[in-house]
């Protein structure tokens, strides 16, 4: 199975063209974020937790395979020594954690190419923290009917004692609530480390959604991009976060077409908020449709005439005209600062609508 990887996506773009300290220095914590804080391979007992084991498991397995590798690091050892006196042969296989560790934080040699190297420990990153989100993601999917059996529960007295537990009077639904919620913002935090260690590394680099991208400036970054991409975390906006991210994928590699991308993101939250407010009537035959509905007096007004008029324009004239042939006429093209410009624009205009419902 295909796995979309940091290094594939930016092969053609030279991002790297040495690795020192400050390199290195990220690969080990990087490796301390996911083996210590989001896939302990060894629970409190110090046995082996056979989920995170599977996860380390996977994440070999799907990196290797991409980047063309039977395995990252020898998996098995055999090594002569001595029993009782006598010649021994040891051997065993080591914990898929420690096959990762020793690959990811592999001293770097002049005969290695910096770029391919770093690219590579990018992508083991970026797929740690994408399965990890993956995994709340479906938690948070369960969460309602989670809620609504321990809502049932809740019903029924509970047996008491004469022994009081702090916090046994906690409802199962206000449990249930606050796991969840640890859950996520535990996460949260995790993401927000490995952004700040890509930062303090000199790396241009930002997480989010599943994967690692080229950040632009500060700035941009703090106001448009992350409030952008923690407002569409959930399953509801998957296809807009998909969308932006091959925009911004498609800039950052010189591809075609970057701004179409864009455009979708955009469009398909326009198309999502009429759904979840009951407007659509299946009979909608373009986009201008969906902006009657926003607009609509009836509806509230969810935009007003003026914002309708600043969206009609983009879509007439950025999206129609880059997302259909030209003809024979000449092909559009626009230039980076123009590609900058639509990105940001749309990213600005979904985390506004967004933001109304």
């Amino acid at each position: 199975m295909l796995t979309d990887i940091f290094a594939r996506r930016y092969e053609n773009r030279q991002l790297f063209s040495t690795v020192g300290p400050r390199e290195l220095a990220l690969f080990v914590q990087a490796y301390r974020i996911i083996d210590e804080q989001i896939f302990p391979y060894y629970s409190s007992d110090k046995k082996v937790d056979d989920k995170s084991k599977a996860a380390w498991t996977a994440l070999h397995d799907r990196l290797s395979m991409e980047i063309g590798l039977k395995e990252l690091s020898p998996r098995y050892y055999s090594y002569q020594g001595e029993w009782m006196g006598k010649p021994h042969t040891y051997s065993g296989w080591y914990d898929m954690n420690r096959v990762c560790e020793a690959w990811l934080t592999k001293p770097f040699s002049s005969d290695l190419d910096p770029d391919v190297f770093v690219k590579r420990r990018i992508s083991f990153v970026e797929l740690a923290f994408r399965e990890r989100e993956q995994q709340i993601e479906a938690i948070n999917r369960e969460l309602p009917s989670i809620l609504r059996a321990a809502a049932i529960e809740d019903a029924f007295p509970r047996r008491t004692t004469g022994l009081r537990v702090p916090g046994a009077l906690e409802s199962r639904v206000d449990r249930a609530k606050r796991f969840n919620e640890s859950l996520n913002s535990t996460f949260a935090a995790n993401v927000h480390e490995l952004n700040e260690r890509f930062r303090q590394a000199g790396m241009p680099l930002h997480y989010h959604n599943g994967y690692v991208q080229i950040t632009t400036d500060p700035l941009t970054q703090a106001q448009i991009e992350q409030p952008f991409w923690n407002i569409i975390s959930g399953e509801t906006w998957k296809n807009v976060s998909i969308d932006m991210a091959t925009a911004i994928d498609l800039r950052d590699s010189a591809g075609r077409d970057p701004a179409f991308y864009a455009g979708r993101a955009l469009e398909s939250t326009i198309k999502i908020i009429c759904k979840k407010k009951g407007w659509t009537t299946g009979k909608e035959k373009g986009c201008s449709e969906f902006l009657n509905h926003l607009e609509s007096k009836s509806n509230g007004r969810y935009i007003d005439p003026w914002e309708r008029q600043v969206l009609q324009a983009f879509f007439s004239h950025v999206r129609n005209d880059y997302g259909h042939g030209p003809g024979d006429d000449p092909m559009p093209v626009m230039t980076p600062p123009q590609i900058d410009q639509t990105i940001e624009f749309c990213m600005a205009w979904v985390k506004s609508l967004v933001k109304r419902l």
